[in-house]
Order: structure tokens, then sequence, then C-alpha cells
């Protein structure tokens, strides 16, 4: 599974795309989770998780 924030959605779609070569599975990271749960990508808080 990766976390993504705002600007790395499309980054990490796309990775999962062409890894498992499926349409990922995208949801919105709860807001209580949103504090302990970072980007993937970055430092960022995460926004969606994104899943195969």
């Amino acid at each position: 599974m990766e976390f993504a924030c705002e600007e790395h959605i499309e980054l990490a779609m796309d990775i999962v795309v062409d890894e498992y070569e499926t349409a990922p599975i995208i949801e919105k990271v709860r807001e209580e989770e949103q504090l302990s749960t970072t980007c993937s990508y970055c430092e960022k808080s995460a926004v969606y998780s994104i899943a195969k």
C-alpha cells in the first residue's frame, strides 16, 4: 500500500499500475490517521491510500 499527498497522487497511481498491471484502489485517509501517516514520496501528511 502506498500513501500520497495531493501533490504525489498521480505518481503513486502510476507506480501501482506499472507494478501490478491493475487499476489501483484509492481511498481518502481518515482524519484521525492523517496526523500520523505521511506521504510515501515526501514528508507531507498523506491524503490518499493507494492499494492494488
